[in-house]
């Protein structure tokens, strides 16, 4: 068994994390949280989780700028990660963090009552 695909799925969260910070100069990214990260087992493609907080409007021009920005980000991830090929990668959204506010907000509320 291999470990391989997750230290890998591990620094393309952090490397995507600081390209969303430090690189992207695009105004339609708004606070953008890179949440998980699936490779593959060939390590040929890569499932980046983003959670977006915001209106739907802004979410949704997020993820549009983050798909045209793919090709950016797949090539800076292959000159900061060194491997033979740099994955494929695919930006798809994750509510957990959306879905955990309202959990609490309805946690507060029971406990108020």
């Amino acid at each position: 068994m291999s470990y391989r695909p997750e230290r890998l799925s591990e620094a393309i969260k952090e490397e995507v994390s600081d390209i969303l910070r430090n690189e992207l100069k695009d105004p339609r990214i708004g606070f953008a949280t890179v949440t998980a990260v699936e490779v593959s087992g060939d390590l040929r493609h890569a499932k980046i989780f983003v959670s977006v907080m915001g209106s739907p409007e802004e979410q949704k021009a997020t993820f549009e700028a983050l798909r045209r920005a793919q090709g950016f980000v797949r090539s800076e991830l292959g000159r900061r990660i060194r491997l033979r090929h740099t994955p494929e990668i695919v930006f798809r959204r994750d509510d957990s963090i959306k879905q955990g506010a309202r959990v609490l907000e309805l946690l507060e509320e029971v406990r108020h009552d």
